[in-house]
Order: structure tokens, then C-alpha cells, then sequence
């Protein structure tokens, strides 16, 4: 049915619309982090600084840790991504293809404890970093991350999983292919999107952490990650709220990137694989 005029117009307009007040915190953040200290609770506010302060940034990126509490964040979101990524293919996989007895208990209990609230998780784990050694180590919020982490995308992709057909595989074992083939040559590419989707989720899931990062690195400051770096930037007494913009915008660059990258796999991968 083609639109009428008047109805493009609507839409169109409601398009600029929604996208400004979606965009117009980021706008916010970029504006502040570049106005001068003195300048942020003038009124009426200023909507483009008259002396953009870039020096922000560069003060920041140099005269501070931020470059190693983004390096902390990235190196735990990519490995704990990687490490339940693995994980969760492996129980997805065996969830979604095998019968077994209890296997849906077993997966009741997989989404039960995501169910769970994550400061109930901490004192437990603190006991168990404690005692192996790992508190103040980058592993303990690599492990702790991969707990939250694998229930979600065990469902995730069980559900992505149960919406191949078997056929695939079958016909991939006809032509020689061990399961294991099956898995890694077929239905890994067909479930790219699902891959994508899931590892997203769970990069920015641990990229965004304050709680477990604040209670397992609190002492070890060289190994900080962005978010807590961040908090420290508040004052008891005065808070350069530029700077704590410029940091936040920073920490979001990563998150942004990750999405363009995975976008194309999000819409390109559906059929990947699936044809001979």
C-alpha cells in the first residue's frame, strides 16, 4: 500500500523526533565534556560551548589512568565473552539436540540461576577468589562475569539452536562430516546472528559491571576497570563533571564499535552456511 503525503510526512517526523530524544543525552554528554568547568551551571545553558575545551580529552588520555582502566575492561569482557560464548555453544548444543534424562531440569536449573540477584552471588564468590588467591586479579571478575553470563546465553542460543532443522546436519553426516564437524562447518555459521547477538550481550553486560569490579579490585588499583576509574573522578567536595562526561563517553566508544562490528553478522549470517 503506498503512503499518501501527508502520511510519509508523519512518519518521517516522528522519526526526527524519537531519534532526537535518543540522541540528545549523548549530545548532553559531548556538550559538557567540552564546556569549561565554570560553565556547566550557567543559565540559560549553553547549547555548543563558545571555547570548547578539547584539552579535557587529551589531559585525560595522558595525565591519567584511563587508558589502563579501558585496556582492564576490554582484555575481561573479551576473554569472559569468549570463555561463555564456549561454554554456552557446548550446553545449547546438547540441550537442543540430545535426550536425555533430567536434561530439562538441567536446564531449569541453567535458567534458575540467572534468575538469581548478582549481590547474592557475591559473598560466595568472594569466599571462593579468597581462598584461591584471585582476589585483587583480573580472573576473579573474568570468572564472575562468565557466571552471569552463561545462564542467558545457554537460552539464548538453545532457543536459536532449536530453530534449525536437523536436516542440515544429517545431510553434513551423509557427506562424511563427524557431530563435531556438523557443529563447527554448519550450524556455527548458520547461527552466526544467534553468535552475534549473544556475544554482545555479553561483552556489554561485563563492559558495563561496577558491582563485582568494586568488590573484587578494590585494592588492587593497577588493575582497575573503567567503571570504578570513573568513579573516582568524583570529589567529596567538587566534581569536574567535564571530565567524569569525557571518561563516560570514552568507556561508551568501545560498546559502539562492538555494535558496528557485529551488525553486519546480525543480518548477514542468517543463511551463512545453510546452502551447498
Amino acid at each position: 500500500m503506498k503512503r499518501t503525503l501527508l502520511q510519509s510526512i508523519l512518519l518521517y517526523a516522528t522519526v526526527i523526533v524519537v531519534c532526537g530524544f535518543l540522541l540528545f543525552p549523548i549530545y548532553w554528554m559531548i556538550i559538557t565534556s567540552l564546556a569549561p568547568a565554570s560553565a556547566l551551571r550557567s543559565f540559560p545553558p549553553q547549547f555548543w560551548p563558545a571555547n570548547p575545551q578539547w584539552s579535557t580529552y587529551t589531559n585525560l588520555i595522558f595525565n591519567t589512568d584511563m587508558p589502563r582502566w579501558l585496556f582492564n575492561s576490554a582484555l575481561v569482557a573479551i576473554v569472559s565473552t569468549a570463555i561463555s560464548l564456549l561454554v554456552s555453544v557446548l550446553a545449547a548444543y546438547s540441550l537442543s539436540r540430545y535426550t536425555m534424562k533430567g536434561g530439562e531440569a538441567v536446564g531449569l536449573f541453567i535458567l534458575m540461576s540467572k534468575m538469581l540477584p548478582a549481590t547474592m552471588l557475591i559473598i560466595p564468590l568472594f569466599g571462593i577468589f579468597r581462598s584461591l588467591g584471585l582476589m585483587g586479579s583480573l580472573w576473579s571478575l573474568i570468572i564472575a562475569h562468565a557466571t552471569a553470563i552463561v545462564p542467558f546465553a545457554t537460552w539464548m542460543l538453545k532457543g536459536y539452536f532449536d530453530s534449525i532443522p536437523q536436516e542440515l546436519e544429517q545431510a553434513a553426516q551423509v557427506d562424511g562430516c563427524t557431530p563435531w564437524g556438523a557443529l563447527f562447518r554448519v550450524i556455527l555459521p548458520v547461527s552466526a546472528p544467534g553468535l552475534a547477538a549473544t556475544a554482545l550481550y555479553g561483552f556489554v553486560l561485563s563492559w558495563a559491571d561496577y558491582l563485582y569490579a568494586r568488590t573484587f579490585l578494590a585494592s588492587a588499583t593497577h588493575n582497575w576497570t573503567a567503571n570504578i576509574g570513573i568513579a573516582t573522578f568524583k570529589g567529596e567536595y567538587q566534581t569536574d563533571w567535564n571530565v567524569i562526561m569525557a571518561a563516560s563517553l570514552l568507556a561508551a566508544l568501545p560498546i559502539m564499535l562492538a555494535y558496528l562490528f557485529l551488525q553486519r553478522y546480525l543480518v548477514g549470517g542468517l543463511t551463512a552456511g545453510s546452502g551447498k
